[in-house]
């Protein structure tokens, strides 16, 4: 059923919100996914604060240049969903990257919005790879404590050496 141009104005204005208000947007190509697969992932998804909707081509590239942005560079091939938003700027495209494992053949990542730039697949593939936030804070306090644990261990070899 052909939707009108209200309808379409509703959606397109829906698009921009998500990819003007989220870090970092995902375009994602989908086929041949069954309802309770995509039934958990938006569960997960939503879980994590990240928007999922399908929509036309045409209506994401119409709503990638009402924000300022060539619709025609982004590389939207097949069916296109757009996932938005998240706890941090990685959480949409690294969700997006553990669904495609599991549904491998699909689900792909296209390409999408990072901090206001479009960004091409390859891209965007590199920054789904990043850990979450927690993650990386974690590593960096390892670091951090790594030197000063060493130096403990040396001491206490040394004391025991004495002693």
């Amino acid at each position: 059923m052909a939707k009108t141009k209200a309808e379409k104005a509703v959606i397109i204005e829906k698009l921009e919100k998500a990819l003007k208000e989220g870090v970092s947007s995902v375009f994602v190509h989908f086929s041949r996914v069954t309802v309770a697969e995509e039934s958990a992932m938006r569960r997960a998804l939503r879980k994590e604060g990240v928007s999922y909707f399908v929509a036309k081509k045409t209506l994401i590239r119409r709503a990638l240049n009402a924000l300022g942005h060539k619709g025609d560079d982004a590389q939207l091939d097949g069916e296109v969903a757009v996932a938005s938003g998240g706890s941090d700027a990685t959480a949409a495209a690294r969700l997006i990257h553990e669904f495609s494992k599991k549904l491998t053949d699909k689900l792909t990542i296209l390409g999408g919005l990072f901090e206001g730039k479009l960004v091409a697949q390859e891209m965007m593939r590199e920054i789904a790879t990043i850990p979450p936030m927690q993650s990386l804070r974690a590593m960096l306090a390892q670091i951090l404590n790594s030197p000063r644990q060493r130096f403990a261990v040396v001491l206490s070899k040394v004391a025991e050496k004495k002693a």
